[in-house]
């Protein structure tokens, strides 16, 4: 799964395809200079590059900027030749980029009580990336960069939320079953039913304090401590990930339970050293329920689409495999596979974040700074048909900040 969406930068704009993804925090676009980036997307989408001198509004970031400080920002810093305050980046999944920050305009449509205002803009920092390693090099998913929504000081939530331009909280719903769409919102989704966990202090990535695990009902027999947070450990939100991974203290007694609930129905099979099941009938009625279960009393029920994926046909039955994989580190990491068709609110004022599930093809009610409730029409801003491995659509928001989101499956 790939989420993306499409941002303006410069003077005059250009139109970057940027992944979402909570796990990081800036926001970077290809430069003109990168050497080893890619020039086509498997994606179906025309990649651009940013042109410093190009832009009009453009300005670099010296080493001397506070900027520049590692107070601001959770990234490596480092100057070059010619004073630019540089830096550079390493993902979860190996893959990283590095390059130069730089200022300029960055262009939105807000909401100011009950009505549009488009074409607004504000001065932003973001990175300009003048090199990228690992999976960020390959053609077939290539995007124009990543757009960081996590907690540090350079992200673009927190720009604009000190400026008071946006409120200091965002919310999506990402739609999961393959027919279309999903909202990305700077500002609060309102939804009944709303369950909230508060967020461990002093981390720096959205923790959960995760305290049990629970499939049919039953809790396994997990020790709670294998999901404390640490430097180290805890328990992620992450829209930058596909699936979900669980610490080996966790995995093993989930797997067990999976496969000591599931339907006779069901033929368990192991594919390309992975647990799947091949079904006939729909999963619903095969799987049983699974509970995440969190501090303030919140939990999160998962459905068997919620942790399982098709992974297309054998011998006439469907195949459905183990969306959780054991984690190669101690962090647990929540990802797109049980995000999914739920409204998610990360409340940065109160830290804390909230869900409730939720069918992200409806329109949703969003509290702004002024208190008023905004209906999000939910009309697709374009429809793309399907493919066989390949799901692509975006929806346009109403919100504090409009942004269009697109959603690959690969």
């Amino acid at each position: 799964m790939l989420y993306f969406t499409k941002v303006k930068l410069g003077s005059p704009p250009t139109e970057f395809n940027v992944q979402i993804d909570t796990g990081s925090d800036i926001l970077w676009v290809t430069c003109s200079s990168c050497s080893n980036c890619p020039h086509s997307s498997g994606l179906g989408i025309d990649l651009h590059f940013f042109d410093a001198p190009g832009s009009l509004t453009a300005g670099s970031v010296t080493c001397s900027d506070p900027i520049c400080s590692s107070v601001f920002q959770t990234t490596a810093a480092q100057c070059s030749e010619n004073n630019q305050c540089g830096y550079s980046f390493r993902y979860g999944d190996g893959s990283g980029t590095s390059g130069y920050y730089m200022t300029d305009t960055f262009y939105f449509d807000a909401i100011l009580g009950e009505s549009l205002v488009a074409n607004s803009s504000a001065p932003i920092v973001f990175g300009c990336s003048t090199y990228q390693s690992g999976d960020l090099t390959k053609s077939d998913k290539a995007v124009d960069g990543i757009f960081g929504f996590g907690k540090g000081k350079l992200s673009v939530v927190s720009q604009l939320s000190s400026r008071g331009i946006t409120p200091p909280v965002f919310s999506h719903c990402l739609k999961g079953d393959g027919s279309g769409g999903g909202v990305f919102v700077l500002g609060e989704i309102l939804v009944p039913g709303m369950v909230y966990s508060p967020l461990v202090p002093s981390q720096p990535h959205y923790n959960l304090n995760l305290l049990s695990i629970g499939v049919n009902g039953q809790m396994l027999p997990i020790d709670a401590a294998v999901f404390e947070a640490s430097n180290t450990r805890g328990t992620i939100v992450d829209t930058g990930t596909t699936l979900t991974y669980l610490v080996k203290e966790a995995y093993d007694p989930f797997l067990n339970a999976i496969s000591n609930s599931v339907s006779q129905l069901v033929t368990p099979i192991i594919s390309n050293g992975e647990q799947c099941y091949l079904v006939s009938t729909s999963i619903s009625d095969m799987f049983p329920p699974v509970s995440l279960n969190f501090a303030g009393g919140a939990s999160m029920m998962l459905r068997p689409q919620d942790y399982l994926f098709h992974y297309g046909f054998y011998d006439g039955a469907s195949m459905w495999c183990i969306g959780f994989q054991k984690a190669p580190e101690e962090q647990t990491i929540l990802g797109d596979l049980v995000l999914k068709d739920k409204v998610f609110v990360y409340d940065l004022a109160r830290q804390r974040i909230g869900w409730a599930n939720y069918d992200c093809s409806m329109s949703v009610n969003v509290s702004v700074t002024s208190g008023k409730d905004i209906v999000n029409s939910g009309q697709p801003c374009l429809n793309i048909s399907a493919r066989d491995i390949l799901l692509r659509f975006f929806f346009s928001i109403l919100v504090a900040l409009l942004l269009c989101i697109f959603f690959s499956l690969t």
